[in-house]
């Protein structure tokens, strides 16, 4: 092939295309972030940053939140995806129900939020109460799954199989802080800083 155009001239370079997907833009749904029912006066906020490796803010990523109720039930109930079996409209969220799901993307400043209700221990499981989270971002080839522990459940933590065998500084990076009341903190860093500012959150995987 010639490195000509017809005209004799250099070809033009092939545009390039942005790596995607993008999981901000089309995954995210109407009040995806709001788990806990309308008005609970039990219902807390998690809110946090997700970062990368070089302590920057991800402006589009997207985070799925699964819990237990407060009864420690799986049960939970439809949320945002509900839709009217009639005329096919979207419904979303009744705001009456615990749902046990979220999804949030981050903002412009790599921020999210949730709200909803802490979590109980499920059934004879030795697990400390926990939110499981499933992290997607632009430059993951596979989303990353993490949990979030509430700092009141720290009886429980000693006897968490996963808890239990991580050293303190790593165990950390699951622990949510207080901050305020009926708010909680937790960030997500993607990778270790390569000035060591930020732990690298600790992710699960499943065999």
């Amino acid at each position: 092939m010639p490195d000509t155009d017809d005209r004799g001239g250099p070809l033009a370079a092939t545009p390039a295309q942005t790596i995607g997907p993008f999981f901000g833009h089309a995954l995210p749904v109407p009040d995806g972030g709001r788990i806990a029912p309308e008005g609970h006066p039990d219902a807390v906020t998690v809110h946090g940053l997700v970062r990368d490796g070089a302590g920057a803010p991800v402006p589009d990523a997207l985070l799925e939140f699964w819990q237990a109720g407060p009864d420690g039930s799986l049960a939970g109930a439809p949320g945002s995806l509900r839709r009217d079996l009639a005329t096919g409209a979207h419904l979303g969220r009744d705001g009456a129900v615990f749902t046990g799901f979220g999804r949030v993307p981050t903002d412009a400043g790599g921020h999210y939020a949730v709200r909803t209700l802490r979590p109980a221990a499920v059934g004879r499981s030795n697990a400390a109460p926990h939110l499981a989270v499933c992290v997607h971002a632009r430059g993951l080839l596979h989303h990353l799954f993490t949990r979030v522990y509430f700092p009141e459940h720290t009886a429980a933590h000693v006897t968490d199989p996963l808890l239990a065998q991580l050293p303190e500084e790593r165990a950390r990076t699951l622990l949510a802080r207080p901050d305020g009341p009926g708010r909680y903190r937790f960030d997500v860093q993607l990778q270790q800083s390569a000035d060591g500012a930020f732990e690298e959150t600790v992710f699960l995987a499943f065999r």
